[in-house]
């Protein structure tokens, strides 16, 4: 008898431990999703308000430079609808003049009496100096009736004062259609929501949500005031499901995404596992002669089960590799983008200071860019920079130099253990590369697509401010402008 006690405390405790270990096992697993999540639908969310924006700045331009007359609204018009296609997540373009009346549509006839100087986003930049994008609170469309989220901007007149605005308006349904793609269940909900606590978008839709502000319930207190990523367990304030919530803040935008799993079913298999752990135990208190064959079952199942969460773990930790590596790309050319620049050019700096070797910088700016895409359009424009970055990068061979996309038109080469001899014949075939591929650009003086280089070479303690050293290049490529583009200079 004392045995068997034994037997059946020693099993007691052990399911007991089984049982709260694989309950946590299922809970981080929950959070490691949920993170997944939200990165993926973070990624998403700024993709569309970059090429928001980037479409807004260029309505602005062509607005200041050009007026906003009849014939050139009309123009804009004929612009906008050859590029609608293009982002597809886009309900309509709307231009204001500087009293809030409509002055052009891109999704529908004008309303006789239209005015939209009531709207929050056109308060603000009627009322805020600032040229940077305005993410607007949702708002429901007085024509459809249909909900969306505004990107806008402003544009000023010839005096430099508030001429009017220009708004992209986002449908919510179609960020509610990219959200019910993912798999949440019956109680899973994705939230938008700016970081001062107003609802943008929430999955499933409900009308009553719509702008609604949770600034002041318990979770955002909580977790969401200083933590820029991270998961909690809570009840929710809007339906009172307690939920898994993983939350991500965007670096870019003031932009907060939320992946909420029901904790109910996101437990529900640990339950139905916790219940035969329970028959199991319970069976082998009451058959002993069966114990062993009990036990040797138990084991086949939990190794079974040990390997399915390596292989999910496994799995896992390749989808975290391939979101690192997208992170660190540029979505048009390819390369790699200014935040892997920034992290390389500070390692490769320390291993110059600490091998005593040489560091190459070039700064590369592409001549005449802006009149490129006046001349040719945005989508021109973008093909123009991946063709100029297939041509960069082939002109560098090593494996530790590094093209990276510094920004806008402007592309950055590290170059490891290089000096200003080597940087110079770098730089001089990328110029006849460049001149080989023969990239038609009619508003250039020289007919094609050209660069100008700017070279700067730090060693030892020139290595300790990388500032400086960025600023030595950028020196180098104004003077390369100077000088009549289509060149190169290295530092003074």
């Amino acid at each position: 008898m004392l045995l068997l006690l034994v037997i059946g405390c020693s099993l007691t405790s052990l399911t007991i431990w089984k049982v709260w270990s694989s309950r946590e096992r299922a809970l981080a697993e929950v959070d490691v999703h949920g993170l997944n999540l939200t990165q993926a639908l973070n990624t998403y969310t700024e993709g569309i308000v970059r090429q928001s924006s980037l479409l807004l700045l260029g309505l602005v331009e062509r607005l200041e430079a050009e007026g906003d007359g009849p014939a050139q609204i009309q123009r804009i018009k004929t612009l906008i609808d050859s590029q609608q296609s293009l982002m597809p997540q886009l309900s309509g373009i709307t231009i204001y003049d500087r009293h809030g009346h409509w002055l052009m549509s891109s999704n529908r006839p004008i309303p006789a009496g239209a005015n939209s100087s009531d709207r929050a986003y056109f308060k603000h930049h009627r009322d805020d100096p600032s040229r940077e994008s305005f993410i607007g609170p949702p708002i429901q469309s007085r024509a459809n009736h249909e909900w969306v989220v505004t990107i806008s901007r402003r544009f000023n007149d010839d005096a430099g004062q508030f001429a009017g605005v220009v708004a992209v308006t986002l449908g919510v349904e179609n960020f509610l259609r990219v959200f019910g793609k993912l798999d949440v269940g019956q109680d899973g909900a994705i939230g938008l929501s700016y970081t001062d606590g107003t609802l943008l978008v929430r999955y499933p839709f409900r009308e009553q949500d719509m702008g609604r502000n949770f600034s002041k319930s318990p979770i955002y207190a909580k977790y969401l005031v200083d933590r820029s990523v991270g998961t909690a367990s809570y009840t929710s304030s809007l339906d009172g499901v307690e939920r898994l919530y993983a939350f991500r803040k965007s670096e870019t935008l003031p932009l907060i995404t939320t992946v909420a799993l029901g904790k109910d079913e996101a437990l529900a298999a640990w339950r139905i596992e916790a219940g035969l752990s329970a028959v199991v135990v319970v069976g082998l208190l009451g058959l002993t002669g069966l114990i062993g064959w009990f036990l040797i079952l138990d084991i086949r199942r939990r190794t079974a089960a040990e390997e399915a969460l390596r292989d999910a773990q496994q799995q896992l930790l390749a989808s975290n590799r391939q979101l690192e590596l997208l992170a660190m790309k540029d979505a048009l050319t390819g390369l790699a983008n200014r935040r892997c620049f920034d992290e390389t050019l500070a390692v490769e700096a320390r291993r110059a200071q600490r091998d005593g070797t040489s560091l190459a910088l070039l700064m590369i700016d592409i001549d005449h860019f802006k009149l490129f895409n006046d001349a040719l359009g945005h989508v021109a424009g973008d093909a123009c920079l991946q063709a100029v970055s297939k041509v960069l990068e082939s002109c560098v061979r090593r494996p530790s130099d590094l093209v990276a996309r510094y920004g806008g038109e402007e592309m950055a080469v590290i170059m490891p253990a290089t000096d200003s001899a080597g940087a110079t014949v770098v730089a001089q075939l990328m110029l006849e590369r460049l001149q080989q591929a023969h990239i038609a650009h009619p508003g250039s003086p020289f007919g094609r697509v050209t660069v100008s280089i700017g070279i700067a070479v730090g060693t030892g303690v020139g290595l300790d401010s990388l500032p400086d050293l960025i600023e030595a290049a950028d020196q180098a490529l104004y003077r390369a402008k100077a000088a009549g583009r289509n060149g190169m200079a290295g530092q003074a």
